[in-house]
């Protein structure tokens, strides 16, 4: 398969800034509608790569599923009018042909194809031996082995550049989200993979407009690298995801609205406060371990003296009582419900663990 100049600059340089930043429509939807976007979006100056769906996995059948192959020549002739890479989503090695050959720069898997190993195993052979940059979504639903698995699968198949994009997780049930961020897992990818680079997608999460710039703000703060917002012309009138697109216009407003922060400083004062308040940050974490090793001794004994006695192990009324100890305890020192019922949860489980194996010895 052929490889282009641009392709081999961008697979160099990639992802080539920071904050990169990625826009343009949901779906291609005329050569008008993609070009006026992205001419306008250039015009920000704002934007360093363009991005527009042409084939879109949908839900349920008879919903818009993106113009095609065809849009790929609008693509292609917006990069050539801006100067701007671009950059597609992928889902077959067909998809992969056909974007290279119309001189995509950089692709991406999106969540529905990352679920999927099969689907990630047949790209990552269609991809092999084309040095193209692949962003890889994290999949639907809350599963890093799944991400982890997708980006093990490109880089033993010779892809050299993969970064990830964070777009949420689906859950059930209504909240404030399209899709929860759940920004505790891509913190653990970043753990784990520190070198990758790792963009946040807010449309996807948001769903709406309205909440675009607190989640951009928020991946920022996070020490995110990028952000990937979607833009379109007139987006009232989108063929696909209207609720979630702003006019280019809007776009340079709210990312001029951002703080940009940067990951550290040589600033010597600075660097003093904050190694003090770590030290501080480590001694209370030994006291926390200290303290629960405690409570976890205090556990044996009493699954010892449940065994004695052949009491159960679970006593729902004594949970009920700490967790709801726990909560106004916790709302007097400033502590959210939610994260006293995470710690809760965890201690009890580890709780029960050891009175089983006491059970059971």
């Amino acid at each position: 398969m052929p490889h282009t100049e641009a392709q081999t600059a961008a697979a160099t340089n990639f992802p080539g800034k920071k904050p990169l930043i990625i826009s343009g429509p949901c779906s291609a939807e005329t050569e008008e509608q993609l070009l006026a976007t992205c001419t306008q979006l250039a015009a920000t100056g704002r934007v360093d790569m363009l991005r527009a769906g042409i084939w879109k996995p949908r839900t349920k059948p008879g919903m818009f599923e993106g113009i095609g192959t065809k849009g790929l020549p609008w693509l292609q002739k917006a990069r050539q009018l801006t100067g701007l890479p671009t950059t597609v989503e992928v889902a077959t090695p067909k998809h992969v042909e056909d974007a290279l050959a119309f001189e995509v720069d950089v692709l991406w898997i999106g969540a529905r194809t990352t679920v999927n190993p099969f689907s990630v195993q047949a790209l990552a052979d269609a991809l092999r031996g084309v040095q193209v940059p692949v962003f890889i979504k994290n999949p639907v639903h809350p599963d890093l082995e799944l991400w982890l698995g997708a980006v093990e699968r490109l880089a033993k198949a010779g892809v050299q550049n993969i970064g990830l994009i964070h777009r949420g997780f689906a859950s059930y049930g209504n909240t404030e989200y399209r899709n929860a961020p759940m920004w505790h897992l891509p913190i653990e990818m970043r753990r784990r993979l520190p070198d990758l680079p790792l963009i946040c997608d807010p449309s996807h999460i948001c769903g709406n407009r309205t909440g675009l710039a607190a989640v951009a703000q928020q991946s920022i703060d996070l020490g995110f690298d990028g952000l990937m917002l979607e833009s379109h012309i007139d987006p009232d009138n989108a063929w696909s995801d209207a609720k979630q697109q702003v006019t280019p216009q809007r776009l340079a407003e709210l990312l001029d609205g951002l703080i940009w922060r940067q990951e550290t400083t040589d600033q010597q004062e600075f660097l003093t406060v904050l190694a003090q308040l770590r030290e501080q940050i480590n001694q209370l974490d030994d006291e926390i371990l200290h303290l629960l090793g405690r409570r976890m001794q205090v556990a044996e004994s009493i699954g010892r003296y449940k065994k004695e006695n052949d009491i159960t192990i679970l006593q729902t009324s004594r949970w009920n009582e700490i967790l709801e100890r726990g909560i106004r305890k916790g709302d007097q020192l400033g502590l959210t419900a939610d994260f006293i019922r995470k710690y809760f949860d965890a201690v009890h489980l580890e709780s029960i663990n050891r009175q089983n194996s006491v059970m059971n010895k």
